[in-house]
């Protein structure tokens, strides 16, 4: 039986998530004194050695990330931006970082500031968690009453400001060169890439992009050093995981496991199984962008690697487990309806694409009519051609629900 291991919540309903000084008795902004005794390079050098990869859904290596930003060009202006949205369906992991210990947050951005030269950063957050911009704000100023933001920051001579921008609710701006338009204060619409952030990012400027849960393992990576955070996870995806478990589960929540953990542990031991007690039927594994599991799959170990070998996503970490009981049609349904109603309409494939599935998916006749299978068929040819189309992620996301739906359940498809 698998037991969370926690390191990024470990303090989460321990602490008093308004208090700094709790945060400080257990052991907060610790990371970040030990990081501004030594080199920003230094800093870098940790996190390239830990191998963290990026926990928004892409993995990218954020020791690579930190180096490009950095650059080489002394005096140049740069900005660190956590990406806070969280508009992926099945995930609240950030949201649960944020309202449980805000400060873990903050320090991990003064972390990563320090590491690139940055004077200044934001995080840009859904404008609905107001739990989390509230408790955000409380611990940004508390940080700055005590001299962890703001000018020559613990004596150290480096300066570093931080400020909450919310975003309006919008999916795409999930996306990172989507968000920083929204940042500049332009209609959320992607940016074509190259060139990326890192090098010509906010208002033009090197800018070093992660998320919540990414930036939250800093202070732990410069306190214990790179060694430490490898001893968890696996070799290709080091560190623990946090995971948002939802649908037909006894015990929907957020668990923090070794990177690897098994699939069918994290349903089972952590989540207290299926609520009719059945095995499970189906997996939605990363959200509505991410991919469908059959039970077959149970083995899977949820690691970067291993779900790429089986054609799998970990994506931002959710897991909506489908039970037994339950039609696959109307949750796909469902998932094509948010892809239509959150395109920008920027580009044609996606404005036209998203609609045309998702009105085709409401023409699947009932059970017992044989089309079913040939309009599945359809949407996954016309969500092939939006991925090589598109000019986001969010126009290339429908194929992977409906390729792995079309893969492993067009018979249960058949039969509803």
């Amino acid at each position: 039986m698998i037991r969370e291991k926690r390191i990024i919540l470990r303090n989460s309903g321990v602490i008093d998530p308004g208090s700094i000084a709790e945060y400080i008795n257990a052991g907060g902004y610790k990371g970040l004194s030990m990081a501004l005794a030594g080199t920003p390079g230094k800093v870098v050098e940790e996190v390239v050695a830990s191998g963290l990869r990026g926990r928004g859904g892409a993995g990218f290596p954020t020791g690579t990330k930190k180096q490009a930003a950095a650059g080489k060009d002394a005096g140049t202006i740069r900005y660190v931006v956590c990406n806070a949205d969280e508009g992926e369906p099945g995930t609240f992991k950030d949201k649960a970082i944020m309202e449980t210990n805000p400060h873990l947050l903050i320090e991990g951005m003064i972390i990563a500031a320090y590491g690139i030269d940055s004077e200044r950063g934001y995080i840009y957050i859904r404008g609905e968690y107001y739990d989390s911009i509230n408790r955000l704000q409380n611990a940004i100023s508390q940080a700055y009453d005590r001299g962890y933001l703001g000018t020559d920051i613990l004596g150290s001579g480096f300066s570093f400001d931080l400020e909450i921008k919310p975003g309006a609710g919008s999916y795409l701006c999930g996306e990172e060169l989507t968000m920083l338009e929204s940042l500049e204060g332009k209609r959320g619409y992607p940016r074509i890439k190259p060139p990326f952030p890192a090098e010509k990012g906010l208002w033009g400027k090197p800018t070093l992009v992660n998320n919540v849960e990414t930036l939250a393992n800093l202070p732990g990576i410069i306190e214990h050093g790179s060694a430490w955070f490898r001893s968890s996870g696996t070799e290709s995806t080091p560190g623990t995981k946090i995971f948002s478990v939802c649908g037909d589960v006894r015990n929907p929540g957020c668990y923090e496991v070794d990177a690897g953990v098994i699939l069918d542990d994290l349903i089972n031991d952590l989540a207290g199984g299926t609520r009719n007690g059945k095995p499970w039927k189906a997996v939605l594994l990363g959200g509505a962008a991410g991919t469908f599991v059959p039970y077959s799959c149970n083995d899977l170990s949820l690691c970067y690697e291993r779900l790429k070998e089986r054609c799998a996503t970990l994506g931002s970490g959710a897991v909506i487990v489908v039970g037994s009981g339950r039609k696959l049609i109307p949750l796909m349904q469902s998932i094509l309806r948010f892809f239509r109603h959150e395109s920008c309409g920027k580009c044609v494939p996606c404005r036209i694409g998203t609609t045309y599935i998702h009105e085709r998916s409401l023409e699947m006749p009932g059970a017992g009519h044989d089309p079913r299978i040939s309009i599945l068929e359809e949407m996954v040819n016309h969500a092939r051609q939006m991925a090589t189309s598109s000019l986001c992620p969010l126009g290339q996301s429908p194929i992977l629900p409906l390729e792995t739906l079309q893969r492993h359940f067009s018979e249960s498809i058949a039969t509803e």
